[in-house]
Parts: C-alpha cells; sequence; structure tokens
C-alpha cells in the first residue's frame, strides 16, 4: 500500500514562509500527478496547486505568484514553497497523489498564519 508522509507545516506570521513535503512509498509505483489541496473549518477542500510527471504546473488563483510547487520524481516527492503567506492561507494541508497503483492523500499538516 502506497503511504504518504507529509511535513513542514506550523504557525507562522503574514508575510513570512513555509515549505511543505511529501514523500510517497511503499513499493514500485509510477507516480502521474502530485498535488496540495487545502481545507478551512466549514469550507470545501480546494486545490491549491498540482505538477504532473512532465513537471506541467497548475495554481489556484488566489496563490499563483506566492507558492511555487516542484517534485523530485526519483524520489516521489513533491514541494510547496508558500511564500508571503496571507491569514487566508490558513488551513490544514493535504498531499494528493495519483498513481498507478490508486489514488492517495496524505495525512494534512496544519498551516496557521496569524498576526
Amino acid at each position: 500500500q502506497v503511504q504518504l508522509v507529509e511535513s513542514g507545516g506550523g504557525l507562522v506570521q503574514p508575510g513570512g514562509s513555509l515549505r511543505l513535503s511529501c514523500a510517497a512509498s511503499g513499493g514500485i509505483f509510477s507516480v502521474y500527478v502530485m498535488g496540495w489541496y487545502r481545507q478551512a473549518p466549514g469550507l470545501e477542500r480546494e486545490l491549491v496547486a498540482h505538477i504532473i510527471t512532465g513537471g506541467s504546473t497548475s495554481y489556484a488563483d488566489s496563490v499563483k505568484g506566492r507558492f511555487t510547487i516542484s517534485r523530485d520524481n526519483a524520489k516521489n516527492a513533491v514541494y510547496l514553497q508558500m511564500n508571503s503567506l496571507k491569514p487566508e492561507d490558513t488551513a490544514v494541508y493535504y498531499c494528493y497523489v495519483d498513481s498507478s497503483r490508486g489514488n492517495y492523500w496524505g495525512q494534512g499538516t496544519q498551516v496557521t498564519v496569524s498576526l
């Protein structure tokens, strides 16, 4: 079974930065798409960014220009560099993987942006 391990969340002041990491493990498999979703209390889960094997990326309008997604295909890892953080970025961030063995979610990591 594929497992996703996330790290990098925490408490940061507005304008600060955080870097989230997610690594997939559990055998030999192919990862097609990796991405980050987030969910704030009372709101639906939304796509933040995703990246495909070839490196093409997409971002939500709310984070474009501030967040950067990247991946290491050899390690089946994905990263999210978050700069110029705003209070509205506060949410639980979930790593998502679309792979040859199915779709998987990370356990979630809390990001809190507070003055």
